[in-house]
This record gives C-alpha cells, structure tokens and sequence, in this order.
C-alpha cells in the first residue's frame, strides 16, 4: 500500500483533476449565446418513387415544395424544370431539416438579388478574370432530400457504406425524373426551355457532407453527376469518434481516393478525375462542441484552386459562430447559402456554371470575407521597424491603378461637382459627424511622416454611395504628365473598404437630442506601398439628398487617422497570460492613440482564452464636480464610437466582436495537436478604438474557458492514456502474479507511475520521440513548448481520473456488498421466523 507521501500525490492528482473538471463543467453547461434567428417555411415534402424494378423499402426520397396551398404532388413532379440540389442529412438527422435551406432559396429566386453590396464585396481576396455574379437568377433550386431513417452513422462504417450506396441511387435516381419529367410534358404538348440538368449539386450536414464525399468516389457513380458539394459542420479529416475501425477505414480510402482524384494519371492527355469537382466546408466554430474546425478542414484533401474552408463567424452577413444544429436553421447562414446556390446558376445555359473555377469564385465571392487580407500587414510589424512613406517613394504605384475593380459600380452616382465647399484637414486625424456633402483633403507626404505610413478608416456610410475615398498623384512627377491627364491617374479606393458586423444601432433619449456615436460597420486599411506615388487623399461625404435606395443611418460616423502601428502593437507572452488570470494585465491608450491596436498573444486563444476589456477613461471633458465624474461615460458614448475587436485564427478564420467592452476572446484552433495548421500557435487581435477618447484594456487570462476548451480539444488524449494507465497498472499485477509476491491495487501501481524516476521516464519518453519526428520530418508540427505542456497536463488528468474512477468502482462494489450481505442476513432472519411460526402454528 501507499504511504503518506503516496497518498499525497494520489490526492493532490485527484483534486487538480477534479478542480479543472468541475471548472469546466461549470463553463460547458452554460448555454451558448445565439445570434441566430429562426427561419420560418410552409413545407410540403413529396415522395419521389422509385421504379417497379427497383426495391428501396429502407431509405426514401422526397422532393421539398414551398408554400401554404395544396398542390398535386404528381403534377409538381411532373413540372420540374429547376436545378437539382440533394440535401444528405447527418449523424441520426431527418430528412426534413432541408426546409430552411429550400425555403430561403424559394423566397431568394422569387425576391431576386438584393443590391450587390449586401451579399458580397466589390473587392475580392479571389480574383477572375471577365467573372461578375448575375444581376438576375437563372434558374430555380429543386431541393430534394434523402430519409435515411435517422440512422447514427458516426458510429458504424457499415452504415455509412450503405447511406452512400443509397445516395449514389438517389443522384441517378433525381436525373432519371428530370428526363421522365421532360418525356411527359412533351407527349401532352408543352414546349420545355433550358437543358435537361447533367449534374445534382450536393449539401450535406455532419456526416452527410462526409456521405457527399463518398458518393463522389463511388465505382458505380455516373460521369459528371456531381460537380459541386457545400458542407456543413462535416469532419473530413478523419471521425469525431472512431470506435470502429472499419469507420476509420472507410474515412481513409475515400480520402485516399480524393488525394489521387486530383493528381494526373500516367497519361497527361486526359484530366483528373475530379478535376471539375468543387467542394466548400462551412464549420460551425466555437460553439460546435461535436465538430472541431480541423476536423472540417480540406487541407491536404482538397487543393486550394478546387475549394476550401470558412467558419460560419468568418461568412458575410452571417458572423457567427453556431451550435452543431443550429446551423440548420439559423436565417443569416440559411440566406446566405441560397443566394450563393443560386448565384452559382449560369444565366446563359441556365445550369451551374462548367467552370470549377468560376464556381469556385462565386463561392469565394458570397461566403469569404476579405477582412483577413486587409490585415496582412499585422503578421510582421512586430517584428519590423518603424514604417517611414517618406524613404518607400521609388516604387510605382501600380497595383491600385490597374485594378479596375476597386470603383464604384456605375450604377451608384453622385459626383463631386454637387459637393460643397472643400475642407483641408490639416491633422493626423480627420472626423466626419453628419453627411454634409463635403469633401475632406489630406496631404499624405506630411501627414504620413514620421513613421505614421498607414491610414485607417472607420464609418458606419455605405461606401460608394454613402462615402468615396481617392489617392490622387503627385503633381508633375515626369514627362508623362502631359500626356496622360491626371484624372485617369486619380485610384478610387473605396471598394478597398470591407464589411463588418455592427452592433445594435444607438437610441436616442427624446426626440431632437444627441445620439450616442454609431458602431462602425466597414474599415479601410492602407499601407504605405497602397499610398506610393500618391500625394493627396480625399474622403467625399454624401449629401443625406443624394442617398438613393436605403435611408441613410440616422446617426452618422467617420474616422480617419495616419498611424504607426508599432506604437500601437503590444506582444503578450506566455509567462504574462498566465500571470493575468489573478493579476490583469493593463494598457492605458491615451487620447490621440492609434485607432488600430494591436495585441500579439504567443499563445493561441484557443487554448487560453482572455477576457478584454476596455474602459473609457476620458474623452476630452475635464473633471467638474461629481456629477460630471459620474455621467463621463454617458457623455463620451455621445463622441466615440463603439470599440471593435477582430481576432484572426489560421483555422477558422476570423472572429469579430463589435461594441466589445467586457467579453471573452477565444478563437477555435488546435494547437499541440500533429495535424495544427501553421499560425495555430499564436493569435492575433486586433482592437479599433476611438483615437478621441481613452481607454483602459484590461487582459484577464480566464481559466473557466480554458478548462471547458482544454477538455473540447484534447478529450481523446486524455482517455488514451487512461486506457494506457490502467494497462500499465494491470501490467504490475500480472508481473508480481508471476513472480509470486502481493498483487498491488491499481492505485498503488498509479501511485508508482507518480513517483519521480516512473513519471520521468514516462514523460520523458514520448517527448524524446517527438523530438526524433522532428529530426526525420520535415512537415510542419506544434511547438514543442506547447506540445510538453499539453502533453503533461493530459497525464495527469488522466491520472485524476483513473484514480476517480477506482474509487468509484470500489465505493459501489464496498455499497453493493454491503447492501448484499445486510439482505442476506434480513432473509436469512426472515427464514428462521417463519420456521418457527411455522412450528408454532403446527404443534397448535
């Protein structure tokens, strides 16, 4: 048996254990905040039959109808003439949960494209060449929708084998009605325009996504059948819960058969087979505790040019991390996707466009957000000198001159020639408070000096028609002058300016009073190599007369600023995140601080989520008697904006928070695990703040997410050594069996593994041979700081617990044995006392 040094250690495991379990029980069953709102529909769900010759009794098919009015279900069949789209339900899903999808896609077709800069913006991460979304759908959606009688399919390979045997039969099966559809309404005389479809567009949710990816491989699918896949919340590396290993087999064939889809064959004259196949994952982020993002990745599966991953927080007009159901039926991702769908119809041959890559752009387009682009430059200005415009003046400026697409659309207009009289700003920092229909000038050369090379700007106007921002050259700079005009040298770089979610509008306390500032809802960043060759700048403001379409906000906000962001880049190290969880680390940024701050945190937020903070400290007001103290807060919401934090992740992409005054920043990335992306190890956020006021940041490391992520990420490790410790400890009593000598309990054989020389040797080990891959690989791996601390961590929780759970065990067998013998004795009394009143009862 331990002695008290042993059960010390065997109780100081069990209470760290049991401490960060209870820790982040506490954060886990707290229900997750939803932004989501409910998608409403008049379903009608028809069955497609199957042919006489055909037996399909297990699984069926149905086609989805929108709309309150009953119909002829055969007269609906016979009238098709969409585009197919086949919803795959997941792990124990129904076949109705298509309805939000279809529904939106029904109202979406009927309603039409809304204005261009609500769905998507004018400039693009992803550029093509002669390549615009229509300005009027083609076609309509057919949805149809598979009943896989709500089989869990995480858990047997078998059934995914047999669900994507049905899905490859329901494929053929929706081609074949579209041509018996055609057969029948010519025989009665109806004349039918488009082309009969070659091809069904795939949707799947959860392991429905992975069942689209399947089918695709399947031998006895046909040619061409599928083209395009959209999935949601889907693992494709490998599965969430491999208890079969037929599961993990199916997952690396057809992953295998996907690698080798894309690669030519021995023969360069023909293509890969999966050369035209398209394939986008949507996850569903932080709050999807059953699929990770890396589990949703494509890296390594599909390459770039044929698809790729976004979190549902990173999708325009969405920004929103979701639960693993909710992103069925949350409206802001159900609309979102059918306008992307239907975009994806060629207006011309009225089916999806033949072109991987001109699909693959429309994806781009509608769902990925170019936020992460315009913050390129926070990857090296840390570690970069000061930016000086002045000393970069040799290069052209070429790249904003030659893109065309950074105008305005033609169909926003509204020139200078109605504005008013031009304002000079002659400071660092400009401010628009109302849509005055002015012009404001800015020197970039003396304005961009001293290391202040880039420019920020942040409003809550439409851009294009609510605001335009111009580079205009410098004035006789060569020859050349006298024969290109200026004007065709002036660069619009408004539709550089990107989207972000605001936050709820201010409300004003009685009518004619003043408002609280806006939230911003779109951002501009300019380096000095977008300003080179540029002298002037100019941000032209509309008239509230001029504003056509939707009314102009009732609260109107612009800032501008000339900064450095090494004044404003702070880099955090592991050392001072952890001392922040019971000491708060501070930033005071005083006024006229830069409007974009930048935090680097050496470690990812996935692991070690922060609470940020921030606090208005002044605004300009001086101190007057205790009532102005007290009200400072209300006053300086009426001239600063609401502060906004983006948080990049090389995962999941980015994570916005507007009006971000006290919340939790976590990010979902895997660091510490084999397959980590790179950049998963660090994070980056970055905080734009109202240069007018100033502010106290408060970074609290906060453990109760951190003990809830901890367990979310690395769940399978620790039970992976709790299996390894009990076969160690079983291990121990087979040896001393053997050798004749008391058998020790299991918590003695783990109180041995704690001892020094065993946990060194046991820790030690596995660090050794991680240090070995690394030698012999050249592939890129989690920072070995990380990975041991991780590592270590895993351990000893899984000590905690396999000391739990004999204590466990052996509390409930002491129970059970005691409550045996306690009945045993009561019956055997009983016995006796019915023997003798039997007797008594005898001899009476």
């Amino acid at each position: 048996m331990a002695g008290f040094g042993g059960n010390c250690r065997l109780g100081a495991v069990l209470f760290f254990s049991a401490w960060i379990t209870l820790a982040a029980l506490n954060r886990l069953v707290r229900p997750a905040p939803n932004g989501c709102q409910m998608t409403y529909m008049y379903p009608t769900y028809i069955p497609i039959h199957a042919p006489n010759n055909v037996s399909s009794d297990r699984y069926g098919l149905f086609l989805y109808h929108e709309g309150w009015k009953e119909i002829d279900f055969n007269e609906r069949v016979r009238n098709l003439d969409g585009v197919p789209v086949l919803f795959i339900p997941g792990n124990g899903g129904s076949y109705k949960q298509v309805r939000s999808f279809a529904a939106e896609s029904s109202r979406a077709y009927q309603n039409g494209p809304l204005e261009p800069s609500f769905y998507r913006e004018p400039s693009s991460a992803f550029e093509l060449e002669d390549s615009s979304l229509p300005s009027q759908y083609g076609r309509i959606l057919d949805w149809f929708t598979v009943d896989l009688e709500g089989e869990h399919s995480a858990m047997d390979g078998r059934i995914l084998e047999e669900h994507t045997e049905y899905v490859v039969y329901a494929i053929h099966r929706i081609l074949d009605q579209y041509k018996e559809s055609l057969l029948a309404r010519s025989k009665d005389g109806v004349r039918s325009t488009g082309n009969l479809p070659s091809s069904v567009m795939l949707v799947g949710h959860s392991m429905g996504g992975f069942v689209a990816r399947a089918a695709l491989v399947h031998p006895g699918l046909r040619k061409s059948a599928v083209e395009t896949i959209l999935t949601l919340s889907s693992p494709h590396q490998y599965p969430p819960v491999a208890l079969q290993p037929s599961l993990g087999h199916f997952f690396s064939h057809v992953n295998e058969e996907w690698r080798n889809g894309y690669k030519k064959g021995v023969s360069h004259t023909s293509s890969p087979k999966l050369s035209n196949v398209v394939v986008v994952s949507i996850s569903g982020g932080i709050h999807d505790y059953q699929i990770r993002s890396r589990l949703a990745a494509l890296d390594g599966i599909v390459p770039s040019t044929h698809g790729f991953m976004v979190g549902s927080s990173s999708v325009k007009n969405v920004w929103l991390s979701m639960e693993h159901q909710s992103i069925l039926w949350c409206n802001q991702l159900a609309v979102q996707v059918a306008h992307t769908l239907l975009s994806m119809i060629d207006p011309v041959g009225r089916q999806p466009f033949l072109s991987s890559q001109k699909r693959v752009f429309v994806f781009a387009e509608m769902l990925q957000s170019v936020v992460p682009q315009s913050l390129s430059w926070m990857n090296h200005v840390s570690g970069s000198q000061s930016s000086n415009f002045l000393a970069s003046d040799t290069r052209e400026a070429g790249e904003l001159q030659r893109n065309d697409t950074l105008f305005c659309p033609p169909s926003v207009l509204w020139t200078s020639d109605g504005l008013e009289k031009d304002l000079h700003i002659q400071s660092n920092l400009v401010t628009v408070l109302a849509m005055d229909g002015r012009r404001r000038w800015l020197d970039i050369k003396k304005l961009g000096s001293n290391g202040r090379g880039h420019f920020v700007f942040v409003t809550n106007l439409a851009p294009c028609s609510g605001v335009r921002i111009h580079l205009w050259p410098e004035k006789h700079r060569s020859s050349i002058e006298n024969e290109v005009p200026a004007s065709k040298r002036i660069v619009e770089v408004t539709s550089k300016m990107v989207h972000i979610p605001a936050g709820p509008a201010p409300k004003q306390v009685e009518p004619g009073s003043q408002t609280e500032q806006p939230p911003p809802s779109a951002f501009l960043l300019l380096s000095p190599e977008d300003m080179n060759g540029y002298n002037f700048m100019t941000i032209s403001v509309a008239s509230r007369q001029t504003i056509s379409g939707r009314p102009p906000p009732a609260a109107s906000m612009a800032v501008g600023q000339f900064f450095n962001p090494v004044e404003g880049t702070s880099a955090l190290s592991v050392g001072r995140i952890v001392h922040s969880s019971y000491s708060p680390e501070e930033i005071f940024l005083k006024e006229d601080h830069p409007m974009a701050l930048t935090l680097s945190f050496s470690v990812s937020l996935g692991l070690l989520p922060v609470l940020l903070s921030l606090k208005t400290t002044g605004c300009g007001i001086k101190n007057i008697g205790d009532q102005i103290e007290a009200d400072k807060n209300n006053l300086c919401k009426l001239r600063c904006f609401p502060p906004v934090a983006l948080a990049w992740d090389s995962v999941s992409g980015i994570h916005i928070i507007p009006n971000i005054y006290s919340e939790t920043v976590v990010v979902d990335s895997s660091p510490a695990t084999w397959d980590s992306h790179q950049g998963a190890e660090k994070t980056t956020v970055l905080v734009l703040a109202d240069p007018h006021c100033s502010y106290k940041v408060s970074l609290r490391a906060s453990l109760g997410a951190a003990t809830s992520r901890f367990f979310l990420l690395y769940s399978s490790e620790i039970l992976g050594f709790m299996i390894a410790i009990i076969l160690f400890g079983l291990m121990r009593q087979s040896l001393a069996w053997e050798r004749d000598s008391s058998v020790p309990s299991i918590l003695s054989a783990i109180e041995t593994n704690l001892k020094p020389k065993p946990l060194m040797f046991l820790c030690f080990t596995p660090i050794l041979l991680f240090l070995a891959f690394l030698f012999f690989t050249t592939q890129q791996n989690p920072r070995f700081g990380t990975f041991l601390f991780v590592t270590v961590v895993c351990y000893i929780v899984a000590n905690g617990f396999t000391i739990l759970v004999t204590l466990s065990s052996k509390l409930i067998l002491y129970v059970a044995a005691i409550l045996h013998v306690f009945a045993k004795r009561r019956l055997v009394h009983a016995k006796y006392i019915y023997k003798f009143f039997f007797f008594c009862s005898f001899f009476s």
